[in-house]
């Protein structure tokens, strides 16, 4: 194989490899919205209850570098809404859990409505500008459905 040929063989790779990298981190960060509506039980969570109007759910791990900064934006965004609670569950522990939400990678975030149904679901870290919507879209849901 002569040189010329290898210098395009790699460059073909290292484009093919760059372009998927940019596919899987754009599609990390969209919200799921077309989901099995599961009702999620708090009790088996270990909470004592999800939000009046909706419950920001996040699903973390003792070793992941990006649930602190997760935790705080999901933290201020429920403070900034009546109705809206954010429970952070730690799934080191709790591999049942994690096998039966799907949980590949933290930190996953679930958007639940009033009765702890699953709305939307982020894998990775979620726009704090699309979490907002997706409450307002929510939140406009129940109103209009009363």
């Amino acid at each position: 194989m002569d040189l010329v040929s290898a210098f395009v063989g790699l460059a073909v790779l290292l484009t093919a490899t760059v372009a998927l990298g940019v596919f899987l981190r754009w599609r990390q960060n969209r919200p799921r919205r077309h989901i099995a509506h599961e009702i999620v039980q708090p009790e088996r969570l270990g909470a004592d209850g999800l939000g009046e109007n909706a419950t920001l759910l996040q699903f973390s791990t003792e070793l992941c570098a990006r649930c602190p900064g997760v935790h705080r934006t999901l933290a201020a965004v429920a403070a900034a809404h009546d109705g809206v609670r954010h429970l952070d569950i730690d799934l080191t522990h709790r591999p049942d859990i994690a096998r039966h939400f799907h949980v590949l990678q933290t930190p996953t975030t679930l958007i639940l409505d009033s009765n702890g149904a699953v709305q939307t679901r982020f894998g990775g870290a979620p726009n704090r500008d699309v979490l907002e919507l997706e409450l307002a879209r929510l939140t406009s849901e129940t109103t209009s459905h009363v």
